[in-house]
């Protein structure tokens, strides 16, 4: 990687983290690039450099930090190229602590709703991507079923985030497990087995 590439991942990743940083203090209305800038100690001309305004920073910190997290996930995998579901939901929840500050400032910052709505989304395309593949559910119950794990994952991620992570990353992925074995629901599960 050239000197030129380092240097942009670092600036990149300096303005992020003043962006979150910011969010955390101040509503996302009131920050300015100036404020972002000064807290990542660069010129605002840097800023715009990189991204056209505060609104397309958020959106490409965001999409950065949901494919991360995708990563993990199997949605696009089909039900017979099985991972370790243990394996997977425990590196999703490993990845959420490893980026606590960021997912817990999105999720509880007033006007930030943008990111809820594209988790959602996410999250509701690898489900009904999984429950075709599978086959083993009615086009009838198609968006009760969705509905229902889609409500299940985002909720169990929300609730653990919100509540600044009350179980260690193995124990909730655990708990997460044992629910889709107890109702059979790996198979269609985001983080499917």
């Amino acid at each position: 990687m050239s000197k030129l590439d380092r240097r942009t991942i670092k600036t990149r990743e300096a303005i992020y983290q003043a962006l979150i940083e910011l969010m955390s203090e101040k509503d996302f209305d009131a920050i300015t690039i100036n404020d972002i800038s000064n807290k990542a100690n660069i010129h605002r001309g840097t800023v715009y450099l990189h991204y056209s305004d505060k609104f397309d920073l958020l959106e490409k910190v965001i999409k950065n930090h949901l494919g991360n997290m995708m990563k993990f996930c199997m949605l696009s995998k089909l039900p017979e190229e099985r991972l370790d579901l243990d394996r997977s939901l425990l590196q999703m929840f490993l990845y959420f602590e490893a980026h606590f500050s960021f997912y817990y400032t999105v999720l509880t910052h007033t006007g930030i709703s943008c990111f809820r709505e594209q988790l959602i989304q996410l999250v509701k395309n690898g489900i009904v991507e999984r429950l075709k593949a599978s086959g083993n559910i009615e086009e009838s119950n198609n968006q009760v079923a969705v509905q229902f794990l889609l409500s299940a994952h985002v909720g169990v991620v929300e609730w653990w985030i919100i509540n600044k992570m009350p179980l260690t990353p193995l124990h909730v992925a655990e708990e997460l497990r044992d629910m889709l074995d107890k109702y059979d629901m790996q198979k269609t599960s985001v983080c499917g087995s």
